[in-house]
């Protein structure tokens, strides 16, 4: 096919009079009566901050230009570049708008008969290319050569490369501006760019193509979507069909967006729901996360209406309730569009998130949203309605500009009812810093300052019992003795005193046959090797045992802390501690009454704590498997959840229905034979808190080897909780850290064996059933990171940390274990060989080993290959 040109209304220099009407709106602040208390500025409270800070938030959306076109533009494919705006006007026309000049007149263009459906933008600058499509044609423009056209007094010409296609719903540039993907009615054509040349025509859609993407990295992959509600993956230069998905939604897919960096797609339907998959060839792009966009936006207003009620700010309190009543009324929520949202980077600022997070835009009906793909959570929202400056509030299509010039956006909106099209200029960093929550203080798990002399963490140790009388006593009769005539030797041979007492015979018979070499490793201190930071995952199963002859569940499972031992508590009221290695006669620790449901090794590694469903506390002698009852089931009216040692061996801390206690204890290490079974060990309960709103404490975790005041804790509220106990109160909460209370809290600790940066330290996970694992910043009190790909919608499967910090291990109920990389949101090895679902896993401190426990009482070691 030979090339067809077609020419353009010329754009005049001087006088302009266009055949529209165009709107410039005034750029007056939006109506603080509502937006002030729904972004939570406080003109009064302003003095004090920052007067950049104030002057953010002064602009947040401006409405720069507002046309009223002939005909209605709601359901048509808008385009946004990095520095211009492209939408049809009257129908026919195509108008482009320099966002670098915009108070010159824009450029229309002209070349279609009939109504233009889609339009975009190439991916190249220089030269740039823009694709308008209607049912007649196909017209590629050079935005360069229309401006110098006419600046040379001529008409501007674009190339048709395309006739009589159909009903066009989107258009899309391959990487290379090369191609042009182009969805007419169920089918999607890969046009030459430069000529009018069908080069191959995709078809297997049962429904409307509504939107196509190209695989940046894979040069000949293209992705869609299609009312069909289901997506397809192709190999558009031979025309082969390389996966057909099923129908993943009940509504129509309308927006599809590929995710580079993470090697993943994104998809949006009718309905608010927003599905990633994966394009990493061995993971068949498997599903990877999904959510739903109302629900979140419902999150984040119950997160600031709880945060209103903490810091008592009426005004908005009462704007967030009313705002949350409007939303239930909400009867469609379209994803209209997914675009990348990126800072300049030139222009960052420290109200930004982290410079490494990555965000999207997601536009819809009634707003525009800022979703934070790491722990897909939103971090802004943009509703049109909260804006008196705005003229559309319901929008039936969006296009966004992916990056911020000077902290700015543009958006153009066209009206889903009226014939209106606008150009939205956004401050980026306004708009993030209104609904930024701010923490007062930065908290760090590492201490930083003295031990105050009001914090409980000051109390003294044990008095020993004052023996001062006595001894002066005995010294009395000693030197009265001495002066006395002597009548009996120093040592008699036939008394027997002076002989070594026979200290075997008062030795209870125990039920484990021990040898000296069990526990000899603690005699002395081990020597450190580094952690081999660069070996291989632990992912080859090992070795497999069961820890005993009939079916138990394994609670709990924990290393010590020079990882030659693991202990584990059973349901079967037993306590066992294994060498790392699992090829020993396990150390059985008898006594409690309950399944064993919490354990914890000692900084010293001497000693261990436990806790059981019998409501009690139980500290073991590590060498002797002696125990002491430190907490009688009396003392505490219900269960303890979680025990463990603290402040370098100072304390124990313990959870006990909707407190958790800071326990002082002393255990009487002398050996006097005599009074041996005389009780000498002693506790007190130095200080009790409480959680705020919470009816249960499920979780605590706090840092034992290094000296630290952080205590954190979760709770039947779904709230999680940060206790310093140096001020001895609470000093922050976040309300909601998932959909149901979390079971775990797994603080990153580190090891004696592998060197993080101090930061590093101030990261830590939750989990709960039916929810993904989430990353969280102490510093920030922000969900980070979070991970899923395993199945927990029952039991409370575990987590656990690697001594580099650099991996997440967890069980599930599929019978699988999974390992997460930090940096990626989805799981990177899966473990098989299980026969249950798997409770518990744990990382050895000391050496890449990975442990894991299932339901039906069996351990497993990994190693690497």
């Amino acid at each position: 096919m030979h090339k067809r040109k077609y020419v353009g209304l010329q754009r005049r220099p001087v006088i302009w009079k266009p055949s529209y009407q165009i709107i410039k709106k005034p750029t007056s602040l939006p109506l603080f009566q509502s937006n002030q208390r729904f972004f939570g500025f406080n003109m009064e409270a302003s003095e004090n901050a920052s007067c950049n800070k104030v002057s953010y938030v002064v602009n947040i959306v401006q409405e720069t230009h507002l046309m009223e076109s002939e005909e209605s533009a709601s359901h048509v494919q808008l385009a946004c570049s990095q520095h211009y705006c492209a939408f049809p006007l009257n129908g026919n026309k195509l108008c482009i708008w320099n966002t670098n000049s915009p108070f010159n007149q824009p450029l229309h263009l002209e070349g279609h008969h009939q109504s233009i459906t889609a339009v975009t933008f190439g991916n190249q600058v220089n030269p740039l290319f823009v694709c308008s499509a209607s049912c007649d044609y196909v017209i590629v423009w050079n935005l360069l050569e229309c401006e110098e056209r006419i600046l040379e007094g001529s008409t501007p010409q674009g190339t048709v490369i395309g006739t009589l296609l159909g009903m066009v719903l989107y258009l899309r540039f391959s990487p290379d501006d090369r191609i042009i993907a182009v969805c007419a009615e169920n089918d999607i054509l890969m046009l030459d760019a430069k000529s009018e040349s069908i080069l191959t025509e995709l078809k297997g859609h049962i429904g409307p193509v509504t939107a196509v993407e190209f695989c940046t990295w894979q040069k000949n992959v293209a992705i869609s979507v299609s009312e069909d509600r289901s997506f397809k993956v192709w190999d558009h230069c031979s025309g082969l069909l390389l996966y057909n998905s099923a129908v993943i939604t009940a509504y129509p897919l309308l927006s599809l967006f590929v995710y580079e960096e993470k090697e993943q797609f994104i998809t949006g339907n009718s309905d608010g729901q927003v599905w990633i998959f994966s394009l990493i060839s061995e993971h068949h792009y498997r599903w990877v996360t999904q959510f739903d966009l109302r629900k979140k936006q419902q999150i984040f207003l119950n997160k600031r209406i709880k945060l209103a009620q903490h810091n008592k700010l009426e005004n908005r309190l009462s704007y967030l309730s009313e705002l949350k009543k409007e939303q239930k009324v909400e009867t469609t929520f379209p994803i209209l569009r997914i675009e990348r949202c990126v800072q300049s980077v030139n222009e960052k600022c420290e109200f930004f998130p982290a410079a490494n997070t990555r965000c999207l835009w997601i536009g819809s009906s009634t707003g525009l949203f800022i979703i934070n793909l790491d722990n897909l959570e939103l971090e802004s929202i943009l509703h049109f309605k909260d804006f008196s400056n705005l003229s559309i509030k319901v929008a039936g299509s969006c296009a966004i500009m992916n990056k911020a010039v000077n902290h700015k956006v543009f958006c153009l909106l066209s009206s889903m009812f009226g014939n209106q099209i606008a150009v939205l200029e956004i401050n980026l960093l306004a708009l993030m810093l209104s609904q930024r929550h701010d923490v007062e203080e930065t908290l760090s798990v590492i201490a930083s300052s003295c031990l105050l002399s009001t914090s409980p963490l000051h109390a003294t140790t044990f008095k020993k019992k004052n023996i001062n009388l006595a001894s002066q006593k005995k010294s009395a009769v000693k030197s009265t003795i001495k002066d006395q005539p002597v009548v009996f030797h120093n040592k008699v041979v036939s008394s027997g005193y002076a002989s070594a007492p026979q200290r075997t015979m008062f030795s209870p018979k125990t039920n484990i046959k021990t040898n000296g070499e069990r526990f000899s490793e603690l005699k002395s201190y081990y020597k450190c090797k580094d952690y081999p930071l660069e070996s291989p995952l632990p992912t080859t199963l090992s070795r497999q045992l069961s820890v005993a002859s009939k079916t138990t569940a394994i609670y709990c499972l924990q290393y010590s802390g020079d990882g030659l031992y693991l202990a584990c508590g059973l349901a079967d009221h037993l306590l066992l501690v294994f060498k790392s290695s699992l090829t020993r006669v396990p150390t059985v620790f008898q006594g409690h009454n309950g399944a064993v449901t919490s354990v914890g090794w000692s900084h010293d590694r001497k000693w261990l704590v436990s806790a059981s469903e019998d409501r009690t506390l139980r500290i073991w002698s590590v060498k002797t498997t002696e125990s002491t009852v430190f907490l009688d089931k009396d003392m505490l009216s219900k269960p303890i959840r979680v025990t463990q040692f603290y402040y370098m061996d100072a304390f124990i801390l313990l959870s006990s229905g909707s407190e958790f206690h800071l326990l002082k204890y002393y255990i009487d290490t002398q050996k006097d034979e005599l009074k041996r079974y005389k009780q000498k060990n002693k506790s007190k309960i130095v200080k009790t808190f409480s959680m705020t709103s919470a009816v249960e404490i499920t979780s605590l975790s706090a840092i034992n080897d290094f000296y630290s005041y952080i205590v954190l804790t979760t709770g039947s509220n779904r709230g999680l909780e940060i206790f310093d106990l140096n001020v001895d109160s609470s000093v922050a909460v976040i309300p909601d850290i998932h959909s149901r209370s979390a079971h775990q809290i797994c603080q990153n600790k580190g090891s004696a064996f592998a060197a993080q940066p101090f930061e590093n330290y101030n990261l830590f996970l939750t989990t709960a059933i039916g929810d993904a694992i989430k990353l969280w910043d102490i510093r920030t009190l922000r969900c980070e990171r979070r991970f899923e790909g395993h199945l927990n919608r029952c039991h409370p499967c575990a987590i656990s940390i690697s001594p580099c910090g650099r991996y997440i291990a967890c069980g599930s109920e599929d019978k699988h274990a999974y390992i997460y990389e930090m940096g990626s949101s989805t799981f990177s090895h899966k473990l098989a060989g299980y026969t249950e679902t798997v409770l518990n896993v744990a990382f050895n401190p000391s050496n890449p080993q990975l442990a894991t426990a299932t339901l039906d009482g069996k351990l497993q070691l990994f190693l690497p290959k």
